[in-house]
């Protein structure tokens, strides 16, 4: 969308008052250093810009505040307030201003969908939703609980898992069929009747019509006992139970089987924590917080922030959005929503009923976040732990680092950066151990402390996870560190392993035995934090490389493929995820390929994706 036109005042001259139009657009107030301050959208500029200038008793503190800082405001017109409601969206995540109440996730949620124009469909993993008639299933609120779904389902219902291009060029089944993972359609094994039927139990499945699921179930079951298809009737048995125990951990939303969301926000001492519910089918089945630092902001000013800043254009809008507290711009919202999504969206604040009290457990859920932090904000943390901890400093940028290795093989390090008690992208790195043979975790983490170093920019704290072990270990290679140069203080967390104790202490540096504090404690709360993102980290880059380093070794092993092949096959597509995204045909044609080693080398990297 391209602005109709832009026009930029000095709030000093007043011109802007008698010149500002009666159309939709977009605001943006800059300070004296041009800086962006403050976005805002108005159906009508001219109403909305003249009341930031009104007596400030009318205004919040926030606002009153960005106001005195303001020296220039420009407009751009749009031709609708929806165009509107996106530029809004799109200029505050590009400037971040300060006065805006910023959203800082920019993360597309996970997505299951299943095609609806092919004759036997698969699960597929996606993160953009399209106006392509298939079936969607989400947001799920992490891959992992994605992927924890997707292997239930595989495990359950045995649908398909290669492509569509690779199955029609199948001859014979695949070792994920071999291996009871897999209901061979690629072989005619089924027809396209049945494997309809088991599309439309996985869509009940996902839809968490789970007691319908069931009752279908036991229908089928029955049916193939009677035509004494015993096999098949064990089969629909083993679902049965394994649907069961998933109905033992859904919880209700919602009896008219609705989707919605469900937004509660609750604040203090200046901090607003945001909680939804994601309800599908009735059915809660994730939810996501997010913390907003805003002095002097209402929570409807918060929701309103959040609902134009969540939902984007390839993003799931729920037909229903359940709100803690009203917003003034409620049916504004609605209608941009309705328009995203292509579909009636409602806003709605209940005053009653059972679905007030879905907004009561948001909001009671934002409220536990709140006091699990003390309600301190990450300079009041940081401050706690230069105490806490008996640093000399307060530790603005913190690095943690753990290794993770299997048997001595495969070793790697990284390093994770905090600065203000936030991620800083910027310092995130990933070490493979070049130099230590065998199993021996204190050298491993030298040699990644000694590679650390000779990048220079030292944090002011570095968290180590592990024991006093590694804690001696850094210490020893930073001692070698020239004496201009200021040693970073040092940290190290372990899980608590004595009888009848559990919870995590902390090693110090000069300090015989270890600091135990409480299981709630800000700083032990923040440490642990930091110390499972790096230990996150360090397992996913491990089994990456390990992956990687399995699928090599497996090729080696296919009958007639040796590193001279393996290599002629790195050449012609450039890396192992090529080859894996390359069809039989594509393989074949590689000097030396035949036609059945292209069949066994798409079958390795189909079972290396469901071990």
């Amino acid at each position: 969308m391209i602005p109709s036109e832009q026009n930029r005042f000095d709030l000093k001259s007043g011109a802007f008052k008698k010149e500002f139009p009666n159309d939709p657009g977009v605001y943006i107030f800059r300070d004296s250093a041009e800086r962006v301050i403050y976005v805002g959208k108005a159906k009508n500029l001219k109403n909305r810009v003249s009341s930031y200038f009104n007596s400030p008793a009318d205004m919040t503190p926030k606002t009153v505040m960005m106001v005195s800082k303001a020296r220039y405001l420009e407009f751009i017109l749009t031709s609708s307030e929806n165009e509107a409601f996106l530029l809004e969206s799109s200029l505050i995540k590009k400037h971040i201003p300060r006065y805006n109440i910023v959203l800082r996730d920019d993360k597309q949620y996970p997505y299951l969908k299943i095609p609806t124009d092919e004759p036997y469909p698969r699960l597929e993993f996606v993160r953009k939703l399209k106006n392509d008639g298939a079936v969607y299933f989400g947001p799920y609120s992490s891959s992992g609980a994605l992927r924890d779904t997707t292997r239930l389902i595989n495990r359950i219902f045995r649908l398909r898992k290669c492509s569509m291009n690779f199955m029609a060029a199948r001859t014979r089944p695949c070792l994920n069929y071999q291996l009871g993972r897999c209901l061979a359609p690629c072989t005619s094994d089924i027809s396209k009747d049945e494997y309809a039927a088991i599309v439309k139990n996985v869509r009940l499945f996902l839809e968490g019509r789970s007691r319908e699921l069931i009752k279908q179930l036991e229908t089928d079951m029955k049916k193939y006992a009677a035509e004494e298809k015993y096999e098949d009737a064990a089969r629909v048995r083993d679902q049965i139970k394994a649907v069961s125990k998933t109905i033992e951990t859904q919880n209700v939303s919602s009896t008219r089987g609705e989707d919605q969301d469900i937004i509660g926000v609750a604040q203090e001492n200046g901090v607003s924590q945001v909680v939804i519910f994601f309800s599908r089918k009735g059915i809660i089945t994730g939810n996501r917080d997010f913390r907003f630092e805003n002095q002097g902001v209402l929570p409807s000013e918060v929701i309103e922030a959040f609902l134009k800043q969540y939902y984007t254009e390839d993003g799931y809008v729920p037909k229903n959005i359940l709100i803690s507290h009203p917003v003034d711009e409620s049916g504004a919202i609605s209608e941009w929503l309705s328009s995203l999504a292509g579909k009636r969206i409602t806003i709605h604040c209940p005053v009653r009923g059972k679905r007030i009290g879905m907004t009561n457990l948001a909001v009671k859920n934002a409220v536990s976040i709140l006091n699990r932090t003390e309600n301190r904000s990450p300079a009041d943390i940081l401050e706690m732990a230069k105490t806490a901890l008996n640093l000399k400093k307060t530790p603005y940028r913190i690095e943690a680092m753990d290794i993770s290795n299997m048997q001595g093989n495969q070793a790697v390090g990284t390093i994770v950066a905090f600065v203000d008690a936030r991620p800083h992208r910027k310092g995130y790195r990933n070490f493979r151990i070049r130099d230590v043979k065998g199993i021996d975790d204190y050298e491993m983490m030298s040699e990644m402390v000694k590679r650390r170093l000779s990048h220079g920019d030292l944090p002011d704290l570095f968290v180590i996870d592990g024991g006093k072990g590694h804690l001696m270990a850094v210490s020893r290679v930073l001692a070698g560190l020239p004496k201009e140069i200021e040693q970073p203080a040092l940290v190290a967390v372990a899980k608590e392993r004595e009888q009848g104790v559990t919870g995590d202490k902390l090693y110090l540096s000069g300090r015989k035995n270890p600091l135990r504090l409480n299981a709630d404690h800000p700083v032990l709360l923040m440490i642990m934090g930091i110390r499972d993102e790096v230990h996150r980290r360090a397992v996913g880059f491990h089994r990456k490389l390990r992956k990687k380093e399995t699928v090599k070794s497996a090729l080696d092993r296919i009958p007639g493929i040796g590193p001279s092949k393996r290599n002629l096959l790195l050449k012609q597509f450039g890396s192992l995820e090529a080859i894996k995204q390359a069809s039989e045909d594509e393989l074949a044609k590689v000097r030396g390929i035949t036609k059945t080693m292209a069949v066994r080398i798409k079958e390795l990297f189909l079972a290396s994706e469901e071990s």
